[in-house]
């Protein structure tokens, strides 16, 4: 999935399932390389989505006041 068309939500619950995969022990060495490689990727992607819509929620609430 191109990072431009993931959500919010796609990529907290892509992280759910790479969780589960990881906690259940069924996956082998490359495959946990990979899957913890892509967890990186979509936590970046999440904090910078929360980061982004906090200075928006910032801002509309400033032009608020």
């Amino acid at each position: 999935m191109k990072e431009s068309a993931l959500t919010y939500s796609q990529a907290k619950q892509e992280l759910e399932e790479i969780v589960s995969a990881i906690e259940s022990g069924e996956l082998d060495v490359d495959a946990l390389t990979e899957k913890v490689k892509r967890a990186s990727e979509l936590i970046a992607f999440c904090k910078e989505r929360l980061t982004k819509t906090d200075e928006e929620l910032q801002k509309i609430l400033d032009e608020i006041n």
